[in-house]
């Protein structure tokens, strides 16, 4: 799948807002490849691909779940807010013809994270959630860090995720919490502590 084809199916799966949500995380995602000397068509695919799963109803991101247990893993288990990154990578190895593994990693886990995430998760995940449109506060900082110690960003990017869903009330998934403990000894490390 090219990036022209990718474009256009991400039109074709999204309502305009979360389209032009695409759009900005694909600048982004390109920008911050730049910058860290990775693969910028990567980046662009993995943004373009990240949300087309994300308007699919609950009850068919469940049944692709099922369907691929083998690349589902134990996703039907976790909070339903981050299938759609799981989803979205489990139709693009299997209905759109994606095979690159870096890519489908991205996707599958740009929502909640993991431990011992790539250059490429690290930017798509920030990329995803300093978009140009994100206002929250404390967004134009994460931008900012995000530019400086992608280490630094994602920690930050995921104490931020981890407090939004704590203060709304919703389960957290462990995947975050486990990708936020790997950053912060990532860092603990570097900084010999």
């Amino acid at each position: 799948m090219d990036l022209k084809q990718a474009k256009a199916l991400a039109r074709k799966r999204l309502g305009d807002k979360r389209y032009h949500h695409t759009l900005n995380v694909e600048k982004m995602a390109v920008k911050l490849a730049g910058h860290y000397g990775a693969d910028p068509d990567q980046a662009a695919l993995a943004a373009l691909l990240h949300d087309t799963a994300k308007e699919m109803p609950t009850a068919e991101q469940l049944a692709l779940l099922r369907a691929h247990p083998d690349l589902a893993g134990d996703t039907e288990n976790r909070p339903t807010p981050i299938w759609h990154g799981v989803c979205a990578a489990i139709l693009a190895r299997t209905e759109w013809g994606v095979t690159d593994e870096a890519v489908l990693s991205a996707v599958a886990c740009h929502t909640a994270g993991k431990p011992g995430m790539t250059l490429l998760d690290k930017i798509l995940f920030l990329a995803d959630m300093t978009s140009a449109e994100r206002d929250f506060d404390g967004v134009e900082s994460l931008r900012r860090l995000a530019f400086e110690d992608i280490d630094r960003a994602m920690l930050a990017a995921l104490n931020e995720s981890v407090s939004f869903v704590k203060h709304g009330g919703k389960p957290l998934d462990p995947m975050s919490a486990a990708a936020r403990d790997d950053f912060a000894r990532l860092l603990a490390a570097r900084e010999g502590r």
